[in-house]
């Protein structure tokens, strides 16, 4: 049984759709790619996604308020085709929870006629890039090879390591399901606090000639500089807490070894 709640936000039927994840992760660069994308589309919210193993924190937004941290689907309709935007605060914090999660996320997106996801994230380089490059792997030769154009590299094998957390798992599950997907890696610095605007930049480039998003170039750069404080400054937050429980964690792992030994 999962962990996971969805709440539908929008009862709509869609057509064709094609779901993008952007989750918190090196750089930053998925979810600055996706963040900027929904605010560029006006995309509409569609589902929230909940679960008690979410970090255990709240943040407090420019209103003086507390949000809870949320993970949430958004959708827009692009030359007939509907997007759906997978965007949020933080990833789930363990395996298992990654596991269920993803899972939840490709039964959502099934329900919705889904036939394809993309998922985003960063290659971790020891010094940040002057212009990043992508790297594209997938399920399949067929789905990689639609998003073979210029400058993006599929020779991806001895390059980078295992693919983590939603970003991976996510691409992972998704042919049991049915569902084709693709995974976008652009390269970026790899240190914890660093937001790869600059990948994010190469990310949304991609997706807008693929997926014909009409998106204004020429005010890209300013949008992404906006959105750059508030993710700094949420994924800092994140950071200390999750940091904090692991401590906890290994502080009561230890009391027990000494009480036991």
């Amino acid at each position: 049984m999962t962990s996971w709640q969805v709440r539908d936000e929008a009862k709509v039927k869609l057509k064709n759709p094609i779901l993008v994840e952007g989750l918190p992760g090196i750089g930053n660069v998925g979810k600055v790619a996706v963040d900027f994308l929904i605010e560029s589309t006006k995309a509409k919210k569609l589902a929230t996604f909940f679960s008690y193993t979410l970090p255990h924190a709240v943040f407090v937004n420019e209103k003086n308020l507390v949000e809870l941290p949320t993970i949430d689907a958004y959708y827009t309709r692009i030359s007939g085709r509907d997007i759906v935007f997978l965007i949020g605060d933080v990833q789930p914090g363990d395996e298992v929870s990654c596991y269920e999660f993803c899972e939840a996320v490709l039964k959502f997106s099934k329900n919705m006629g889904c036939k394809e996801i993309i998922t985003l994230g960063g290659i971790g380089l020891q010094a940040p890039p002057k212009t990043p490059r992508i790297y594209v792997t997938g399920t399949n030769p067929a789905t990689i090879k639609k998003y073979m154009i210029e400058g993006v590299e599929k020779k991806i094998y001895g390059v980078v390591g295992p693919i983590i957390g939603v970003t991976g798992i996510l691409a992972g599950l998704a042919e049991k399901e049915g569902i084709e997907a693709v995974v976008l890696l652009a390269e970026t610095f790899g240190h914890p606090l660093y937001l790869g605007v600059k990948g994010a930049r190469a990310l949304i480039l991609l997706l807008d000639k693929k997926l014909k998003l009409g998106v204004k170039i020429e005010n890209l750069d300013k949008e992404i500089k906006e959105l750059e404080d508030e993710t700094l400054q949420r994924t800092r937050d994140v950071t200390q807490v999750q940091e904090t429980s692991k401590l906890s964690k290994l502080k009561k792992i230890k009391e027990e070894v000494n009480y036991i030994g």
